[in-house]
């Protein structure tokens, strides 16, 4: 079973580009003023079309109000709302009900009383993201390049499918997956040469260690199983 590699934060053509030629499954667009990753919606509007079909959309907000909300739905015409604030399940809930999309909610993550929250939001949100909690002194909830650690979500069961985010890069994500035996994973600051300045051949080695990781894992499975298949002859 093939995982999830979503390419978060991207802002120009060319780097949409090169993700959707890497085959990333998903891309994210941010809009949250304080973050250099922030879109107007006239590009939204004009990078989403390039998408065409060829990987799903995420719009990634915070807090954002239902009118913000629908004006970035009308430009972006996205397939996920990414919440990132302090949204509860109640409001999770309501927007879900309200612009009828399927929701991802973040989750941050420092330490093992933080995956407590995850279990309140696993009835409403379509997918969670397990994602370093930011720095007190941070300007914005995500990307950040800060890790957790992944231990704490080895064996993981939340009852919705999840990504895996936070400090990830092309060096460490096949580790990542090995060790927590995500799915999915999602990377912003970690294929960027300078914050907001996606780097093409980052996204495209990114991508690349996650399909190999993920391969890895499904040859791991399917050995397991044709080890404890009844009546297999050694």
């Amino acid at each position: 079973m093939s995982g999830t590699v979503k390419i978060c934060g991207l802002s120009t053509a060319p780097t949409l580009d090169a993700a959707l030629d890497a085959g990333a499954d998903m891309v994210g667009f941010v809009f949250f003023e304080k973050s250099p990753r922030h879109l107007q919606l006239d590009q939204a509007k004009t990078l989403t079309a390039r998408v065409d079909g060829r990987a799903r959309i995420a719009v990634l907000t915070v807090d954002a109000s239902n009118e913000a909300l629908r004006a970035i739905i009308d430009a972006a015409q996205p397939d996920f709302l990414q919440l990132h604030g302090r949204e509860t399940p109640a409001r999770v809930a309501d927007l879900k009900r309200l612009f009828s999309l399927p929701v991802i909610k973040a989750i941050g993550i420092s330490g093992a009383g933080d995956l407590a929250a995850a279990a309140s939001y696993a009835d409403v949100a379509d997918r969670l993201l397990f994602d370093a909690k930011a720095p007190k002194d941070a300007r914005h909830p995500g990307g950040n390049g800060v890790v957790f650690d992944w231990r704490l979500l080895a064996g993981l069961d939340p009852r919705q499918p999840w990504l895996l985010s936070g400090g990830l890069e092309p060096g460490n994500v096949a580790e990542a997956i090995a060790v927590t035996g995500a799915r999915g994973v999602d990377v912003s600051s970690g294929v960027e040469s300078a914050p907001g300045q996606k780097d093409i051949a980052r996204i495209k080695a990114f991508i690349a260690e996650a399909r190999a990781a993920f391969a890895r894992a499904d040859a791991g499975q399917q050995a397991a199983h044709a080890e404890a298949r009844p009546g297999r002859v050694a």
